[in-house]
């Protein structure tokens, strides 16, 4: 897959996949923006101040929850049965969300809407990782992510006539804004379903022939449009392929054997949650209380900073492919801590007002959302094929469980205190953690621009010529001979769940020649194609371990 030229194909996954990102950001926008109609006696919902700050809450609980458990699944049953499950359960829950007549059916259905979002950033994310060429995966990986400030800025336009009494009655304008994100929802799983299982992933689950025919369908189709013959293969890998991975050995690899690796995905991933959360669900509240702007008028500046969180990331994006990850992902992390200590000593001196703090956090989200974009890319690099999906939904729900609970509660009292120097002095916390993560990423940081993921990091069940495992098990720093050792004991062992008894009675040994046209689960690396290692199932070199 990382020899393909861009083409078509490439288009129908990013549109396919990617798109749905738009649908999380104009979730977490209507909801911002129409919470105090949702407070009115004439919505129909009965709904209290206090029910709305729970009501995100709830939402975010949802996709922490959603996260983990179709992350593991991702990963045990495939991308593509997940990543339609998932928004499946959006569409479901959003479409519920519009019929609600009271708090606990609205709070219900908010749980659950989390949850599909939440398992599609496991699911998504390593599909399209998996799915996209190495030298742009950079580049695609923060534009798709990035477009989630689309659809905050589209809910925050929206929320502006359907809002609008004049047009709309008090308990129908907030029901259509749920109803038209279902639509849009709906649209994406049409076109969803013309993007295929990851060949990856096929591949390592014992399904050699099914990925076979599928990357030589999607070969020919380039072939054809591009009018063009791909280079032959000339590297390969062998790994034992099983049908299972067990639970234990994915948490074993995520933790014990890449523990460098878990300790920059953390910090990634908590600074940004922490600032975007913080800063994004109390705007409105910083706007009102300092400068008395109308509840009814805050729809209009969160429209600048969601456009400035999307240019980012499109501008800055070929930059993590061409001058590299960690010095990119650096910083954006550190530059935007520095952004934001000037924002808060000017509001704390006084010196700003509405619209100058709007532009001040347009500048911010600008260099920070390519960074926050750049933590999804990173975990789904940097862990094992196996353990990816999980990986991802991991550091996203403690990321987003601490960042998204902890920044709005604790900015929230801030803004109560109505004193300039306490919301500085949040907002200084909030540069420190990003600060600090973009050090991690100095010492830390794994390069991974131009290479394949299994480059980056070898799969847990890759093997060597004479059936053994691998002795060197990582690419770049963040870990060493020991984890190297515990990798192989990871590959050898497992949990029981690879077959009855522990052993592994249908694992097949399989070559894989990952840059080329038989499987092409694209890795290029690996010594040089022996005679026969390449070409279609029939040349594939298996033998059945006992």
């Amino acid at each position: 897959m990382d020899r393909l030229p861009w083409a078509k194909w490439h288009w129908v996954v990013v549109i396919g996949l990617g798109t749905v990102w738009i649908l999380d950001g104009l979730e977490v926008t209507i909801i911002g923006s129409i919470g105090g109609r949702l407070t009115e006696d004439g919505a129909g919902v009965g709904l209290t101040t206090g029910d709305i700050g729970l009501a995100a809450t709830i939402y975010i609980i949802g996709a922490c929850v959603g996260a983990l458990f179709f992350g593991y699944l991702t990963d045990r049953l495939g991308r593509k049965k997940l990543f339609l499950m998932t928004l499946a359960l959006y569409l479901a829950a959003t479409v519920a969300t519009a019929f609600s007549m009271n708090p606990l059916w609205f709070f219900v259905c908010r749980f659950f809407t989390g949850a599909g979002i939440g398992g599609e950033y496991a699911a998504i994310n390593s599909a399209i990782d998996e799915l996209i060429p190495a030298r742009v995966r950079g580049r695609v990986d923060l534009i798709i992510n990035g477009s989630y400030w689309l659809g905050a800025a589209f809910g925050a336009l929206l929320a502006i006539p359907l809002l609008n009494e004049d047009l709309f009655s008090a308990n129908l304008g907030w029901r259509l804004a749920f109803g038209l994100g279902a639509v849009f929802g709906l649209v994406i799983l049409l076109v969803r379903r013309n993007v295929p299982e990851s060949p990856r992933w096929m591949f390592i689950h014992g399904r050699a022939e099914e990925a076979d025919k599928l990357v030589a369908g999607i070969e020919q189709e380039v072939e054809k449009e591009t009018g063009k013959e791909l280079p032959a293969a000339d590297t390969y890998i062998k790994v034992r392929t099983r049908h299972s991975i067990g639970f234990g050995q994915i948490v074993h690899a995520m933790v014990r054997l890449y523990p460098k690796r878990s300790i920059l995905g953390l910090s990634l991933f908590i600074g940004q949650a922490f600032l975007y959360n913080a800063v994004f669900f109390t705007q409105a509240l910083v706007l009102k209380e300092f400068f008395g702007v109308a509840d009814n008028r805050a729809p209009l500046y969160i429209i600048p900073l969601a456009i400035g969180s999307f240019v980012g990331p499109l501008v800055l994006g070929r930059l993590f492919d061409t001058i590299g990850r960690r010095v990119m992902v650096s910083a954006c992390y550190i530059g935007s801590g520095v952004l934001l200590i000037v924002t808060a000593l000017m509001f704390r001196g006084g010196s700003l007002s509405a619209t100058s703090l709007t532009v001040c956090w347009c500048v911010i989200f600008f260099v920070a959302s390519a960074g926050a974009s750049a933590a999804y890319l990173t975990v789904s690099e940097i862990f094992p094929m196996e353990t990816r999906a999980l990986a991802i939904a991991f550091y996203y729900a403690v990321g987003t469980g601490l960042g998204g609970a902890i920044g709005p509660l604790l900015f929230a009292k801030l803004v109560d205190t109505g004193k300039e120097s306490q919301v500085a002095m949040g907002y200084f916390l909030g540069a420190g953690l990003m600060i600090a993560a973009g050090l991690v990423e100095i010492f830390l940081g794994v390069e991974a621009a131009g290479r394949s993921l299994e480059d980056v990091t070898r799969p847990l069940s890759e093997m060597d010529d004479e059936g053994g495992t691998d002795a060197d098990d990582t690419r770049g720093p963040g870990e060493g001979d020991k984890d190297a050792r515990e990798n192989r004991a990871a590959r050898e062992g497992g949990d029981g769940d690879d077959a009855p008894n522990g052993r592994d009675e249908d694992i097949e040994t399989v070559t894989w020649t990952p840059t080329g046209s038989s499987t092409s689960q694209t890795a290029a690396r690996g010594p040089a194609a022996k005679p026969g290692m390449t070409g279609r199932p029939d040349a594939l070199r298996r033998r059945r371990r006992r």
